[in-house]
């Protein structure tokens, strides 16, 4: 289904520019023309980018086969193409990008949970104390990176002037917003899921991931000593 495209980058901004033409026809007067659009032009660059997330991630709890698997969360794809906005500035690929890892580790995670034993039950000699200090802990956490991604969201075009920094920035704050479907990931694998997104190299990736961390460290000092962070202005 669909030509398959002779250059390396699979999904382009041909593939983009596609995309919008699709959403910008009536489904009820122009479905014909939407499927020929999708059928030749977004068919081939959806399936590849399935395949490439689910190789990259090796997802492990699935019933069924990587085909059915890849045909599964390309059609999740097509269901929400609607959703893709290009007047916000994300590029088509990064934005389905994470909505296919989104949905792959969704459901990943809740086969992982049918087959989960009890060695994960908390302990019985754990203490009340230390529980409510694990949840006062997980809290402050929890409480600091949300506003830490509302900071960056509003300042990455202050922090970054060039556009590959930019959407480098942006690729990372979007998996920080994931972040809980993603802990079990390491380093490497999203590293991996960065350069998919951006197609950069992994020590420019490094090189916009030090700059956030100078800020994640401003950040903290800030939130330990007011209990919130202002979000709309920038700190240098």
């Amino acid at each position: 289904m669909g030509r398959k495209r002779k250059n390396r980058v699979y999904f382009d901004m041909d593939v983009q520019d596609a995309i919008i033409r699709y959403n910008d026809l009536d489904p009820d007067e122009n479905q014909s023309e939407r499927n020929k659009i999708y059928q030749e032009e977004i068919h081939y660059a959806f399936d590849k980018l399935c395949e490439n997330i689910i190789n990259t991630f090796k997802f492990s709890y699935f019933d069924y086969g990587f085909q059915d698997i890849k045909h599964e969360t390309v059609a999740f794809l097509v269901m929400n193409i609607h959703k893709y906005d290009h007047t916000k500035g994300s590029k088509a690929f990064s934005y389905f990008s994470v909505v296919a890892k989104n949905y792959l580790i969704l459901h990943n995670n809740a086969n992982y949970k049918k087959y989960k034993t009890h060695d994960d039950i908390i302990k019985l000699d754990i203490t009340r104390g230390s529980i409510n200090d694990a949840h006062e802990k997980s809290k402050y956490i929890r409480d600091f990176t949300d506003e830490l991604i509302k900071y960056f969201d509003n300042n990455i075009l202050n922090i970054f002037k060039n556009k590959r920094d930019i959407d480098v920035a942006f690729s990372i704050v979007e998996l920080m917003k994931n972040r809980e479907d993603i802990e079990n990931f390491n380093k490497k694998s999203l590293y991996i899921l960065i350069r998919e997104m951006t197609d950069v190299n992994t020590s420019h990736i490094t090189k916009v991931t030090n700059v956030l961390k100078r800020h994640y460290k401003m950040m903290l000092e800030r939130f330990d000593k007011y209990g919130s962070l202002d979000i709309n202005n920038f700190f240098k």
